[in-house]
């Protein structure tokens, strides 16, 4: 495995200089086109013309991150403090952030007839978590086509309802908006468009929940269960995330609802209906959206605890969505199963699991565990806020979520500072550790065995 060194990086500071070409790794390139997304819209938010006078840098560099992040988050209230023109920059940021810098870098060069070159197509690798160079292209496209269908009918879905109480162009603008922020997982509302006004609208709250479940599913899922194949010839890892994002949010649905609905401050006020559709939402809208239609801040501890769960599993791998995904809390599961029940193999859909697949997720688990723990002792130093309050800030910020209790525009500069981190570790950091992980070299030495006790 390459590890950084001063030199390295003098030497490709020099190749820069030379050639006009930077060696860096695939996950350094999508990192640094991040930071120029980033960058990017940090800058346009400063303009006169897209904010109310009263954003400063940070709040525009809070904003932006959280856009290009797909988190949601804001230390500033979107409605009031951007103008339409700041709306439709934070909505392409949350689309550019979404499906990702690559994806369009990967279009535009086919749409100008370019090879891709091996350089790129690594990149595409690690942004599409795919193996076969054959089938980048093809990958890019259908991410184009999948997004342009599933937004577009959402749009047309929500712009006609909303037509019927506002003028037709404010209900586009907040159709389209809403959609975006809903299928890149991005959670920013306005106030035209925020869900406790439609707790009990099965229009608006089924189409938002369907819109975060499909960015959440995958594109590489999406793709297969549109091929019109039956359910035995779609791939196992297609049948396998279906098949747990139905019990998974079926489950926190259930669980969700039975502890708050007596609450009355979230569910108890509600119509059965209501209860049902607000639960619903804030089962799906955890992983890793940010939605709402109750005030989470009021939520019991248990309802905080089951979503903080929630968010940190997130969605399916080549999603808009984040966490440590839902493919690696499967495997993870199985690999337990396998040893309680002591088979040799780690089975999912009759398939065999890799040993390198378990490992990797285990790393990922643990990786993520541990910033997120440690991001959770420096906001308790920062902040003197309730513990479960500080961890759902946390969590929260880590997969991408956007989901707040209230927290984050009282929060200390420091602590601001530590979400932008965050975010951008959640959005960046997983391609980093697979990218390291696949790349590393096998010894040839081998070492004698030892027992060490666990358990």
């Amino acid at each position: 495995m390459r590890h950084w060194s001063p030199y390295r990086t003098f030497q490709s500071y020099r190749k820069l200089r030379r050639t006009g070409r930077f060696d860096a790794s695939p996950p350094a390139v999508l990192a640094m086109g991040f930071l120029a997304l980033i960058a990017i819209g940090t800058a346009l938010l400063c303009l006169p013309p897209a904010n109310a006078g009263k954003v400063d840098f940070f709040a525009a560099l809070f904003t932006a991150t959280s856009a290009v992040t797909v988190t949601g988050l804001s230390i500033v209230e979107l409605g009031t403090q951007y103008t339409p023109l700041g709306h439709t920059i934070i909505a392409l940021l949350a689309q550019a952030g979404g499906l990702g810098f690559a994806t369009f870098a990967i279009l535009a060069a086919i749409s100008l007839g370019k090879k891709i070159s091996l350089k790129q197509q690594a990149v595409a690798l690690e942004a599409f978590n795919q193996t076969s160079l054959s089938k980048i292209q093809h990958t890019a496209l259908a991410v184009f086509k999948i997004t342009l269908l599933i937004e577009g009918t959402a749009i047309l879905i929500l712009t006609l309802h909303w037509w019927q109480h506002s003028p037709f162009t404010d209900a586009l603008f907040n159709a389209v908006f809403h959609t975006i922020a809903a299928f890149n997982n991005a959670g920013f509302t306005l106030p035209a468009t925020e869900l406790v006004q439609y707790v009990s609208d099965p229009v608006v709250i089924l189409t938002t929940t369907l819109l975060i479940i499909l960015g959440g599913l995958g594109f590489t899922v999406l793709n297969d269960a549109a091929s019109g194949r039956s359910w035995a010839r779609l791939m196992p890892y297609t049948r396998l995330i279906l098949t747990a994002t139905l019990v998974l949010n079926l489950l926190g649905f259930g669980v969700i609802w039975a502890l708050e609905w007596n609450n009355p401050q979230t569910l108890g006020p509600l119509t059965l209906k209501g209860q049902m559709l607000a639960a619903w939402l804030q089962s799906v809208a955890a992983r890793t959206a940010g939605f709402s239609s109750i005030d989470v801040a009021h939520i019991t501890d248990g309802s905080a605890l089951v979503t903080i769960m929630l968010m940190f599993i997130g969605g399916g791998s080549l999603s808009t969505a984040s966490g440590i995904k839902l493919g690696t809390f499967v495997v993870l599961l199985a690999a337990a199963r396998s040893y309680i029940t002591q088979r040799n193999e780690v089975v999912l859909m009759n398939r065999a699991i890799p040993q390198d697949t378990v490992q990797k997720s285990l790393a990922l688990l643990l990786v993520t565990l541990g910033l997120a723990l440690f991001a959770l002792l420096l906001m308790t130093i920062f902040e003197r806020a309730p513990f479960i309050d500080l961890a759902f800030e946390t969590i929260s910020a880590l997969s991408t979520t956007g989901m707040s209790r209230g927290l984050t525009p009282s929060l200390s500069t420091p602590s601001q500072i530590l979400l932008l981190a965050l975010m951008f570790a959640g959005r960046i950091g997983p391609l980093t550790l697979i990218y390291s992980l696949a790349t590393q070299t096998r010894s040839r030495i081998r070492y004698p065995e030892t027992d060490i006790p666990v358990g």
